[in-house]
This record gives structure tokens, C-alpha cells and sequence, in this order.
């Protein structure tokens, strides 16, 4: 099992991300002090489709490997036999840019009740950027491969573990065919370091821990990764078969070679036994008003309500507003970018009224399937779905509650008069 010894070079490594990002993103809690974990400093972040590097989260549990781009190489093992460069990533392929709406799939983790361990999120670790690179798919069809079926993709990063654990995520070949790319840019900057330089793995829609950092193996396989599965020493499968799995509290979950679904919501209603986080589930967020500062309006003017929503794989249907914490919904438009894997913008104008108010939003995806309320009591599991409520889950994965995401602001009058006057 991976080790969680607190990491010497973690807090000068936050310093100095902080200071890069010039103030845009802000340290958040990890009980065993081993992550880095920094998102979005402000709510502010989610009025706006295209997140800026500055504002976008960084994760990860190692410290950033020393990488050089002219020495790195990625392995092509398993159903590939082969060797990439960074030079044949760049200019071998034709390159291609795609946005991609990533979430940790521990948002929302610090919002169960009792807590539950590691990276304390609210709800800042979700970002919008548009990577570019080269598809995997066409690197995968010049070594041969064109069937999916049946088939995975194993990414191993080159963070150096301080145990023996070995980070290895498996995807679907046939997510792997269809969208995902090796990137070497992000915003039409170059990759940074804490973002995975000198290349990373993009797969659109899905929960961050997909898109591996620092990629330096490509493995084809007939499977997911397994314990011992990987032509490497150490640890292999606990990323894939323990962490970022959704089980109950005293659950230990069994390992799987393969599972029928992938996506998320359809495990949790019954699918796979310990759902795997895949695709990330319908989402929304409000980022204006923020409710970091009172909002001020003149007599008659309407109060400009906007937010992001997602659904990972899924197209979002619809975004509801609430002002009155919940007794009431109206709804949201949707405007601006609609790309596939990535959120979208909505907008609710609101005749407001002096005083202080509870702002949610809850989204439904193209499948008919609505944030729930709130997060389940730990005793409660495969009925939370059915009871408006999101599963409590030992590792706090895949969350999206609308309730803990509410917004408070208290509405004031332009002319600087207290409520009441």
C-alpha cells in the first residue's frame, strides 16, 4: 500500500506554484500532509468558461520529477512495441487541440459528514483548459491497434514514488481511440511542470486521476492494471483498485479485470459493486455573485447570476437557480462554447430584493439525471440515489451535492445604505 509519509519538499513546492500563479489558486487541507493541493483561490473562477492557468487546481501525491523534454521518451509496451520521443509527440502527428473540463474526483471530499481522509476540497478543484496535443488515437493505429473491444490502456506517470507504489490508471481503448491526447501545451502556453510537463494524458470528460501527469508508459492490455501486471517492480494497482473507488464505510473492494460500464452514475445505481470514478457526474457551480463581498444593485436593476455546469461524457440538459436556498426554482440559460467534455456556461437574472440569500444551482444531464441535494449519512448507500442524496463514501469520491455549494450573498442597496435603511 502506498505510503503517506508527510513529504519534506511539499511546502516550498506550494510556495512557489503560489507565487507563479500569482495568487490565483490557494493551498487546501491534506490531513497527511503528503499532496500538493492548490484550487481555484475564488468562486470567481466559475463565472468564466476558459480557466486561466493561474486559477486552474494542481494535484498530485509526489514531488514533479526533474524532466528534461529533449531526454524524456514514452514506452509503447504490452499490445506496442516502440519508443516516442518528445520530438515524434510534436512532430511526427498532427496536432490538435481539444477543452476539457477537469475535476479531482475528490471534490467535494472535505463536504462529508464525518469527514472523511486526505485532500480536504470544497469545491475549488475544477477547471476548463484547452490542451493541445497530439491523439493518441493516431499513435495507436501506426503500432497496429484498431480493435477496442475488450481492450484497456494503461498510462504510467514518472513521478518518483517515495514508496513502492507505481502510478498506473487504466482507461477503455475505445476512450483512448476516440478523444484523448498526449499534450505538450495547455492555454496555448507550454505544459507547466506541476501540470504534467514535458507531457501529460488528456481524457476529455473524465476525473482528473485519468489524465495522468508526467506520462512515461503506454500499455496496452487486455485488462485493467492488476496486481503484478506491469513488466515493473512495486506496486501497481492500488490508483486503479482501491484509491478512487466508491465504497462504503468497512468495505474492502475486490479487484476487477474489467468492468461492463464506465460510467460513473450508472455504477452507483447498481452497475459495478464499488464503482470506479470514470466520466465525472453532472455538476454546477455558481461563480457570480461570489458571496465573497456584498453585492450592491440600485433600485429596479436585476442582479446577473452566472455559473458553470458539466457532465462529463454526457451533454448538460439543463441548470436551475434557486435565490431562496431551495424552495423555489427557476430556470438558468445556457450559453457560449458547447464543446464535448466540457462545461458550460449559464446565466439567471435575478430581481433581487435587499437582505441575505441562499443561491443554489443543480444541473440535469441529457439522461434525465439531476444533481441530488445533499451528501447521504454513511449508513445509507445503494438508496441515496433514489432518496435525493449523494452516497457517503470512504474516499469522499465523485460528489456533486448541490446544497454544500450554495452560495450565501447579501444583497445592498448602490447608494451605500445598510439593509433596513
Amino acid at each position: 500500500m502506498p505510503t503517506e509519509r508527510p513529504r519534506d519538499t511539499r511546502h516550498r513546492e506550494i510556495d512557489a506554484i503560489v507565487e507563479a500563479k500569482a495568487g490565483g489558486v490557494a493551498e487546501t487541507r491534506d490531513e497527511a500532509d503528503k499532496y500538493t493541493v492548490l484550487g481555484a483561490a475564488s468562486r470567481r473562477t466559475f463565472a468564466n468558461w476558459l480557466t486561466p492557468i493561474e486559477e486552474h487546481f494542481v494535484c498530485h501525491r509526489n514531488d514533479i520529477p526533474d524532466a528534461d523534454a529533449d531526454a524524456w521518451t514514452v514506452s509503447l509496451t504490452g499490445g506496442l512495441k516502440g519508443t516516442l520521443s518528445m520530438t515524434d509527440i510534436r512532430e511526427k502527428y498532427p496536432t490538435v487541440a481539444v477543452a476539457h473540463t477537469m475535476e479531482c474526483a475528490g471534490n467535494g471530499r472535505g463536504q462529508h459528514r464525518p469527514e472523511t481522509g486526505s485532500v480536504q476540497w470544497d469545491c475549488e478543484a475544477a477547471a476548463t483548459a484547452f490542451w493541445t496535443g497530439t491523439p493518441v488515437s493516431l499513435i495507436l493505429r501506426e503500432y497496429g491497434v484498431t480493435e477496442s473491444e475488450g481492450q484497456w490502456l494503461t498510462t504510467v506517470g514518472g513521478d518518483p514514488s517515495d514508496g513502492d507504489d507505481i502510478f498506473a490508471r487504466s482507461i477503455p481503448l475505445e476512450k483512448a481511440l476516440d478523444d484523448c491526447v498526449l499534450a505538450y501545451e495547455m492555454n496555448g502556453e507550454p505544459l507547466p511542470r506541476e501540470h504534467g510537463y514535458p507531457v501529460r494524458l488528456i481524457v476529455p470528460g473524465w476525473y482528473g486521476v485519468n489524465n495522468v501527469k508526467w506520462v512515461e508508459e503506454l500499455r496496452v492490455m487486455d485488462s485493467m492494471v492488476t496486481e503484478g501486471s506491469l513488466e515493473r517492480p512495486g506496486e501497481h494497482a492500488y490508483w486503479q483498485q482501491r484509491s478512487y473507488r466508491i465504497y462504503p464505510s468497512g468495505s474492502e473492494p475486490d479487484e476487477n479485470e474489467t468492468v461492463e460500464t464506465y460510467d460513473t452514475w450508472t455504477q452507483l445505481e447498481g452497475a459495478v459493486e464499488y464503482p470506479y470514478t470514470f466520466d465525472a457526474n453532472v455538476m454546477s457551480l455558481i461563480g457570480a455573485p461570489s458571496g465573497e463581498s456584498p453585492a450592491e444593485v440600485r433600485p429596479d436593476e436585476s442582479l446577473k447570476v452566472r455559473g458553470v455546469a458539466w457532465a462529463g461524457d454526457d451533454g448538460v440538459d439543463r441548470v436551475e437557480v434557486s435565490t431562496d436556498g431551495g424552495e423555489t426554482w427557476d430556470d438558468a440559460e445556457l450559453f457560449g462554447p458547447d464543446y464535448a467534455g466540457a462545461w458550460r456556461l449559464f446565466r439567471y437574472d435575478w430581481d433581487t430584493r435587499l437582505g441575505r440569500h441562499t443561491l443554489l444551482s443543480r444541473a440535469t444531464d441529457d439522461l434525465g439525471r439531476r444533481q441530488p441535494s445533499r451528501i447521504s449519512d454513511p449508513d445509507v448507500w445503494r438508496d441515496a440515489l433514489e432518496n435525493d442524496e449523494y452516497p457517503w463514501n470512504e474516499g469522499g469520491y465523485a460528489a456533486n451535492a448541490y446544497e454544500p455549494n450554495g452560495v450565501d450573498v447579501e444583497v445592498r442597496a448602490r447608494d451605500g445604505r445598510d439593509v433596513g435603511e
